[in-house]
């Protein structure tokens, strides 16, 4: 990620002019999820310090990407909290009661507790600490990733093509984006295998909550009690949902991003380069949601039948594969469970007085 010794410059717009620097990447790394770090790539390289220097120029390559493995352990650690919650969302553990409120029509609903009621609720059972259970494989995980990126990108440096100018040349244009592409989905495939095991093991200490389960109560444990009960393939449960879906956001952001910039917006426009520079954040977000289903699955898939409760009924049943639990979740109309963490509506019975 960080491991190139080129520094990186900020790109010229496709009409000349310099592109303004786009949005911080740590916003996009706050999730500190493999797909965090894929999201990165949607984003226009912007310099990694201020113009006179820092104290990651100073170090090198080497101290830039130390940084940049400090900079997601700590934005790993501070959105732990919001993870949490949302994987005990995701596996269908409801201890609060929903609450009755009104829509924008003034129609009487039902909502399920937000992220901080969730949060304060976890806070009463297990303590402030409690926010920040399975943490420590997490960060294993995250700095793995941040480290294999950066070595796959230095042992598989890609040669820079020569930027295009105007849209006469959009074949160049679109060579270059796939050709990015396919370098950005090699350093994510690989990064997400070294790092999955442990991302198996962080969500199966977090959903312990559920069932107030011991089973796994540290890193090196976990690992020799995976690899008795499962085997080497028990480490890789859900990998696959979780690779398509970092193929198929890294591809439709690009090229989305790619067909937009070179048709949609004119270069006559006075702020085209400044709408260039933010097309991909926009779009990274925009497909994210489009992808969750993945994530949800590949969730799931970590914490199904490893022998805890929110693994087991009436929580989920045995899965027999992952396209399984994808249709189960599609009958159940649940494949974006999760996904909103503020506004969560509940089913409305039929007896529930709608005036």
């Amino acid at each position: 990620m960080a491991g190139s010794p080129r520094p990186a410059m900020v790109p010229p717009a496709l009409n000349g002019s310099v592109v303004p620097p786009p949005p911080p990447r740590a916003a996009v790394v706050a999730a500190g999820d493999a797909r965090a770090m894929a999201a990165m790539a949607a984003l226009p390289p912007g310099p990694l310090s201020p113009p006179g220097g820092g104290a990651a120029d100073a170090a090198g390559p080497e101290g830039a990407e130390g940084l940049f493995v400090l900079l997601g352990a700590g934005l790993a650690a501070a959105s732990h909290p919001l993870l949490y919650v949302k994987l005990l969302v995701q596996v269908g553990h409801e201890p609060l009661p929903p609450t009755i409120g009104r829509n924008v029509l003034g129609r009487k609903v039902l909502y399920l507790p937000g992220f901080f009621t969730y949060a304060r609720h976890i806070v009463e059972v297990d303590g402030k600490r409690g926010l920040f259970r399975g943490l420590t494989p997490r960060l294993i995980s995250s700095t793995l990733s941040t480290i294999t990126r950066g070595s796959v990108k230095k042992a598989f440096p890609l040669e820079d093509m020569e930027h295009v100018s105007n849209q006469d040349d959009v074949k160049t244009s679109l060579r270059k984006v796939v050709r990015e592409t396919s370098h950005e989905m090699m350093m994510q495939c690989v990064s997400r295998v070294v790092s999955h095991p442990l991302h198996v093991i962080s969500m199966r200490c977090m959903v312990q909550f559920v069932g107030r389960e011991v089973k796994y109560s540290g890193v090196f444990s976990a690992i020799g009690r995976i690899f008795k009960e499962e085997g080497i393939l028990g480490f890789f449960v859900g990998l696959v949902p979780h690779v398509l879906g970092d193929v198929i956001f890294l591809w439709c952001c690009n090229l989305l991003a790619h067909f937009i910039n070179t048709y949609a917006v004119d270069d006559n426009f006075s702020q085209a380069s400044v709408i260039r520079s933010y097309t991909k954040f926009v779009m990274g977000i925009a497909v994210s949601m489009l992808t969750y289903p993945f994530l949800l699955v590949g969730d799931l898939m970590a914490v199904n039948n490893c022998g805890l409760r929110a693994g087991l009924p009436p929580y989920a049943p045995a899965f027999a594969s992952w396209i399984h639990c994808w249709r189960y979740l599609s009958a159940q109309g649940q494949l974006f469970r999760g996904s909103s963490l503020l506004f969560r509506r509940a089913p409305i019975p039929a007896s529930f007085p709608m005036d």
